[in-house]
C-alpha cells in the first residue's frame, strides 16, 4: 500500500511543476471553458499513452529502461533515436525553466541595468546557484527538493485561498480572441502532463506489478488535472482578458503574470505569494529535470567512452540551456513549445509504435489497454499533429501564443 501511495505521489509530483505556470500565459487569449476542454483532452491522451507503456513493460524485466524497450522492438536504431529525442526534450525543458527562473528573479533585482541585461544576469545566477545542488549529487538534490516541494504545495493552497475570493464571474464568459490559439497552445499544455520519463523507475520500484502501476498512473494523473483546473479557475476568474493581454504585450513572461495578478487584485501580498509559488514551482521542476538530464548524459558518456566526471557532465548539462536563456531571455514559452514537440515523439509515437508491433505478435498478456487499432491510430495522429504545431506557427499558418 505504501508503494502504491508513493508511486501515485511521484506521478503527481513529477507532473505538477513549472509547466502549469505557463498555462495562464498561453490561455490568456483562449478563455476558461476552452482551456478546461484542452486540459481534459490532453489528460485523456497522455494517460492513455502512459498505459500503453504499462502494456509493453509486461514483455521485459522490471528494471528495463526506455532505451531497452525501444531496442527490443526496433533494434539499435530505436535506442539511438529514443535517446536523442529524450535528450532534446530534457534540454528544452531545462532551457525553459532557466528562462522562467530568470524572469522571476529579475523582478526581484534592482533595475540598475536594461531589462535584457537584468534577465541575463538573473539567468546566470539561477543556473549557478541551483545547478550546484545537481553537481553535489542526487542525495543533496533530493533533500533540498523535498523541502521546496513541501513549501510549494503550501503556497499553492495559499494562492488558491487568496485568489478565489477575488474571482469575477464575468471573466469566465470570455471567448477565444482567435479560435486557432487553441491549437497553438496545445504543445505547451501537453508538457504539463509529462511524467512518462518516470515510468521505468516506477516499474522497477513496483517490481513489475502491472495492476499497481496502472492504478498509480490513473490516480496520479487525476490529481494534476484537478490542480490545473483549480489554477485556471483562479487565474481566469481574477484576470480580465483584455487587461491581461495588454500587460503581457509589454512583459510576456512569468513576471508579467505576477504584475497582472497584483494589479487585478490590488494586493501586493497576493502578488508576492504568487511570485513565491511560481519560483518554488520552477525550482522543483528545474531540479528534477536537470537531474534527469545529468544522469542521462552521464550514462551516455560512459557508454561512448567519453569523460564522465561530475564537472564535465555539469558543463554539458547547464551550458546549452544557459546559452539559450542568454540569447532568448523571454524564451520560457518558446522552449516549452519545442519540449512539447519532442515529448509528442517520446510519449505518443514511441508507445503507439511499440504496442502496434506487440499486438501483431498476439501474445497472451494479462493486461491490454482498451481500444484497438482505431484508438492507436487516433492517438498517433494527435501526437504527430502536436509535433508539427511549432513549425506551422513559425510558417505563419497558426497564430503565435503569448511569449
Amino acid at each position: 500500500m505504501n508503494k502504491t501511495i508513493g508511486s501515485t505521489l511521484i506521478v503527481a509530483g513529477t507532473t505538477i511543476g513549472g509547466g502549469m505556470l505557463a498555462m495562464p500565459l498561453t490561455s490568456a487569449g483562449i478563455g476558461f471553458g476552452f482551456t478546461v476542454f484542452l486540459l481534459v483532452a490532453l489528460w485523456a491522451l497522455l494517460t492513455y499513452s502512459a498505459l500503453l507503456f504499462v502494456e509493453v513493460y509486461q514483455t521485459v524485466e522490471s528494471d528495463a529502461g526506455i532505451g531497452t524497450l525501444a531496442e527490443n522492438f526496433f533494434g539499435k536504431t530505436g535506442r539511438v533515436l529514443t535517446t536523442t529525442i529524450l535528450l532534446i526534450f530534457l534540454y528544452a525543458l531545462v532551457s525553459a525553466y532557466v528562462s522562467g527562473g530568470s524572469a522571476i528573479l529579475a523582478g526581484l533585482l534592482p533595475q540598475q541595468y536594461t531589462s535584457k541585461i537584468t534577465l541575463q544576469l538573473s539567468g546566470c545566477l539561477f543556473t549557478l546557484f541551483f545547478g550546484c545542488f545537481i553537481f553535489l549529487g542526487t542525495g543533496t538534490t533530493d533533500r533540498i527538493n523535498r523541502v521546496i516541494l513541501f513549501f510549494k504545495f503550501i503556497f499553492f493552497a495559499l494562492v488558491l485561498l487568496l485568489l478565489i475570493p477575488n474571482v469575477n464571474w464575468q471573466n469566465f464568459m470570455e471567448i477565444p480572441i482567435n479560435n486557432a490559439l487553441l491549437i497553438s497552445a496545445t504543445p505547451i499544455f501537453f508538457t504539463s502532463f509529462g511524467f512518462h520519463g518516470s515510468i521505468p523507475s516506477l516499474n522497477r520500484y513496483l517490481k513489475g506489478n502491472t495492476f499497481t502501476l496502472r492504478f498509480a498512473i490513473l490516480l496520479g494523473t487525476l490529481i494534476p488535472l484537478i490542480a490545473y483546473i483549480l489554477w485556471q479557475f483562479a487565474t481566469h476568474g481574477v484576470l480580465n482578458q483584455s487587461s491581461f493581454l495588454q500587460i503581457l504585450d509589454k512583459d510576456p513572461t512569468l513576471n508579467g503574470l505576477v504584475i497582472a495578478i497584483t494589479q487585478s487584485t490590488g494586493s501586493q501580498i497576493i502578488g508576492i505569494v504568487v511570485r513565491l509559488f511560481s519560483a518554488l514551482a520552477l525550482i522543483t521542476s528545474f531540479l528534477g529535470v536537470a537531474l534527469g538530464l545529468f544522469e542521462t548524459l552521464e550514462d551516455l558518456f560512459k557508454r561512448i567512452g567519453f569523460s564522465h566526471s561530475r564537472r564535465t557532465v555539469s558543463i554539458a548539462t547547464f551550458i546549452p540551456p544557459l546559452i539559450f536563456a542568454l540569447f532568448f531571455p523571454q524564451g520560457f514559452i518558446l522552449a516549452l513549445g519545442y519540449a512539447g514537440q519532442m515529448f509528442a515523439c517520446y510519449a505518443i509515437l514511441l508507445p503507439v509504435a511499440m504496442v502496434w508491433k506487440l499486438r501483431k505478435l498476439k501474445l497472451d498478456l494479462p493486461y491490454q489497454v482498451c481500444g484497438g487499432k482505431l484508438t492507436l491510430m487516433t492517438a498517433l495522429i494527435f501526437g504527430m499533429s502536436i509535433a508539427f504545431i511549432p513549425f506551422l506557427m513559425q510558417a505563419g499558418y497558426l497564430p503565435k501564443v503569448i511569449g
